[in-house]
């Protein structure tokens, strides 16, 4: 059958054909407007914006760590290096989870939940495809054991780096400090551009003061990337300048031996060189491995250091303040001579006590029945606490705060280190607004002898100890010797001499300085540890500070009494007395051995340091 024939109807065709034209040119006409408006939007209204994006988005500058300036001692002994070490570090955008991966990890890998704590805080300051420390300072073990498992972990590279290093460890901490992770806090007070690449920073000691010089500044590289993070090319690198070298004052070989002689006792040395202000050992026992401060302190390690009975992160030499004792006296003599309110010739008679006139209350000597007629070289070597009693109610207080702040107590050391204080040199003003009380004259007296309110640091006693070894020239006293460019061109640090104390009486000097070494030499000298015929001239002064209740020593060894609650000894000396090359303050805490490390301290420096310290 054949089919009925369809005849087209090429007008309703062509008229549908022209509906749909329209209909899509209208279309195209819309995106095309929506374009060019998104564009205008995009290009003229926002283009500053904008702009700036594309050009981070195509460019970006990636900061390269300098290397950090190295320390050393007087004699070139390092005392802080940069070692080359391996971490572990993963690129998060190439791990799929990292949870997984670290527990992955964990198996073949000792990893600690600091070393968590500190990657996660690194994790929020890195792009995706950024290297993130994990672990620092892999071992031959670990680097093997993750090198032999790498295929299980796309994502995890092994890095090179540089990592501080304290070769002396506990014997320089309280010096040379350490540093740590860079914090908040930190980013704070530098300038931020200059620590992009940094993650350490120097927090105690000469690694905070110095932190300018030893840190270097840092380079750049200039690099392609897409909008992803990831480096598609390098356009141009600029090399990080490191930081400068610095050589110490410090005499390392003396440092330690000093250390070696408070062995347990809690105290504190130090050593100056008096012509040039130079500190040769400066000691603070107990101390601490700075070692551990580097990568993070576990929690467990600072909680020992916190607790410790001993408090070996507390540096002594610098902040522990004491009270002088009996070493303050030769200060109290030269205010009562030079003033006048004694002489050379000046006697008391010392029966044992001393009473103010119409009151009750009675001031004890060290000695029992007292030392009979004494003058004040006698009181000085018999350390004749009657005689100061007496003395320090002439002169009154006023006058003794002069002489001491003269001698630099009471005021800032200025010393190149972070954080150290100035002792007390109290006064009728400071106890009155401090603590709401009138002065005494029993305070004027206590203070006579070096007790009552007046505090002072072992460094404190070595400058007041300098002033008196060089009659009155005094330089500020400083560690650092030296500073080397990255250039080797050598910077050396100029001695600073202070104003002098210039005395009203000159042979002021020579009275006080021989009764310090009748203190040594005499039979009834009180330093009895350092030996009556030392092969060489030395001056001195012993001292005891009382630390709880009013027992003397005798007594004290007689009853069971805790070691915490026994007195504080110390000793102040130089050598030789005519050109002295060495001054040293020597503090020991609940026990009397002072006057005798001194002894060794000496014997050691002038048979191994003295050459090398000359001045230089």
């Amino acid at each position: 059958m054949t089919k009925p024939l369809t005849i087209k109807n090429y007008q309703q065709e062509s008229h549908l054909f022209t509906q749909r034209t329209i209909a899509v040119f209208c279309l195209v006409l819309l995106l095309t407007a929506t374009l060019i408006l998104r564009l205008s939007y995009l290009q003229v209204i926002h283009h500053k914006m904008y702009s700036t994006l594309s050009q981070k988005n195509v460019l970006n500058i990636i900061p390269i760590a300098p290397n950090r300036g190295l320390i050393y001692d007087r004699n070139g002994v390092m005392l802080a290096q940069n070692i080359a070490v391996f971490s572990l570090n993963i690129i998060p955008a190439k791990v799929k989870s990292i949870k997984n991966t670290l527990q992955a990890l964990k198996k073949i890998i000792a990893i600690f939940p600091h070393d968590i704590k500190n990657f996660n805080r690194s994790l929020k300051q890195h792009h995706p495809f950024d290297p993130v420390p994990l672990k620092i300072n892999l071992s031959e073990q670990e680097l093997a054991k993750f090198y032999v498992n790498r295929y299980r972990f796309p994502g995890v590279v092994i890095q090179s780096k540089m990592l501080r290093k304290y070769p002396l460890g506990e014997e320089v901490s309280q010096i040379v400090g350490y540093v740590g992770r860079i914090n908040a806090n930190d980013l704070s007070k530098v300038n931020q551009v200059d620590y992009s690449a940094s993650n350490y920073i120097g927090k105690t000691g000469i690694e905070k003061y110095y932190e300018d010089s030893l840190h270097g500044r840092v380079g750049v590289e200039e690099v392609e990337m897409n909008a992803a993070g990831r480096i598609v090319r390098h356009m141009k690198r600029t090399l990080p300048q490191p930081g400068n070298d610095l050589y110490l004052t410090i005499d390392s070989r003396l440092q330690s031996f000093c250390e070696k002689v408070l062995g347990a006792d809690n105290g504190a040395i130090v050593i100056i060189q008096p012509s040039t202000g130079q500190i040769l050992a400066l000691v603070s026992t107990p101390s601490y491995d700075p070692n551990l401060f580097i990568n993070g302190i576990s929690h467990k390690d600072y909680e020992t250091l916190l607790k410790s009975p001993g408090h070996p992160l507390f540096n002594r030499a610098i902040r522990g303040q004491y009270a002088p004792g009996s070493t303050i006296k030769p200060f109290i003599a030269i205010a009562g001579l030079d003033s006048g309110a004694i002489t050379a010739d000046s006697k008391i008679y010392d029966p044992g006590w001393f009473r103010l006139p119409e009151t009750k209350h009675v001031y004890h000597d060290w000695k029992p029945y007292g030392h009979g007629w004494v003058n004040v070289t006698k009181a000085m070597i018999v350390s004749c606490d009657t005689f100061f009693y007496r003395l320090a109610v002439t002169l009154g207080m006023n006058v003794i705060d002069q002489m001491l702040s003269r001698f630099g107590f009471g005021n800032d050391t200025k010393i190149d280190m972070p954080e150290a204080l100035s002792g007390l040199l109290p006064s009728p003003e400071w106890k009155r607004n401090t603590l709401g009380h009138s002065w005494y004259t029993g305070d004027t007296i206590l203070t006579g002898i070096g007790q009552g309110y007046l505090l002072v640091t072992p460094l404190q006693l070595a400058i007041g100890a300098a002033i008196i070894a060089q009659r009155g020239a005094y330089f500020q006293p400083h560690l650092l010797l030296k500073f080397q460019r990255p250039d080797e061109t050598v910077m050396a640090i100029p001695n600073i001499e202070e104003i002098p104390i210039v005395l009203q009486h000159p042979q002021v000097w020579d009275i006080v300085i021989h009764a310090m070494q009748g203190v040594i030499t005499h039979s009834q000298g009180t330093a009895v540890g350092f030996g009556r015929h030392p092969p060489y001239t030395v001056a001195g002064k012993t001292g005891t500070a009382q630390v709880f209740g009013k027992q003397r020593d005798e007594e004290r060894s007689r009853m069971n009494i805790p070691k915490k609650l026994r007195n504080n000894h110390l000793f102040i000396g130089f050598l030789p007395v005519n050109q002295p090359k060495i001054v040293m303050a020597v503090v020991v805490e609940h026990a009397s051995a002072a006057d005798s490390l001194a002894r060794r301290i000496s014997d050691f420096y002038l048979k191994n340091c003295s050459q090398q310290d000359d001045p230089k």
